[in-house]
């Protein structure tokens, strides 16, 4: 397969995720611990899981719209699990509303008030090491929403906690109805929405970090990009 290949404008956002100072504006939807160690952003579950279920998972929201044409960067180190990291993209409240509208329902971190609730996002999870059968054949999924539409899945790289040299470079790219998604340059994914099956293509939004507990991870040097199209 061909993958479609896109280039860096200009940086729309950086942020090193080293500090405390760094995620003041964010915003915590559910409980998570949240540490820096060696000038890294550590995220886990406050709760437990087996205390209280779905309630134990959360999502951590950049707090800045992005417009489309974009690339995500990340470094991403696994250090706990079982669990779950995804990434939410794209993210706006339904009928043109802001995420963080007050007129949308409270959101806690439980799975369907993000796929099945009133905002629409495009949501992927990249490591998929909560249950047996995601441990067994390891894909990345990409999601869409409203509705829990599994538009495209890739296989995964990454290797359980023990096995991993980390950092793993995560690159996103979000261009009108394509989307394309690589780890340490090896393209793992690429799909493009015609607008029509699972509704109109999204356009801009927030992007959210996302956890299953008990997942451990750490993140640093979050960048977004212009995306630029090379024909």
């Amino acid at each position: 397969m061909k993958f479609k290949n896109f280039t860096k404008g200009k940086c729309l956002y950086q942020n090193n995720l080293s500090s405390k100072q760094d995620v003041t504006d964010w915003n915590l939807e559910g409980q998570a611990k949240i540490s820096f160690q060696e000038n890294r952003l550590h995220l886990e579950n406050e709760l437990d899981p087996d205390e209280h279920g779905d309630n134990a998972h959360w999502v951590f929201w950049c707090p800045v719209d992005f417009p489309d044409k974009i690339i995500v960067e990340w470094d991403f180190y696994p250090i706990r699990e079982p669990g779950l990291c995804m990434i939410f993209f794209a993210a706006t409240g339904q009928n043109g509303k802001d995420l963080f509208d007050s007129s949308l329902a409270t959101r806690t971190g439980k799975y369907p008030e993000y796929h099945s609730g009133d905002i629409n996002a495009l949501h992927l999870s990249y490591f998929r090491h909560k249950h047996a059968d995601e441990r067994a054949f390891r894909t990345c999924n990409l999601r869409k929403s409203h509705g829990f539409h599994l538009v495209a899945a890739g296989a995964d790289p990454l290797p359980p906690v023990e096995d991993a040299i980390s950092p793993y470079h995560l690159k996103l790219v979000k261009y009108k109805g394509v989307i394309q998604f690589s780890i340490n340059e090896l393209t793992v994914l690429e799909w493009e929405d015609d607008g029509e099956q699972f509704g109109s293509v999204l356009s801009g939004g927030k992007i959210g970090l996302r956890q299953m507990a008990p997942m451990k991870a750490a993140y640093k040097n979050l960048i977004v990009h212009e995306a630029q199209l090379d024909d």
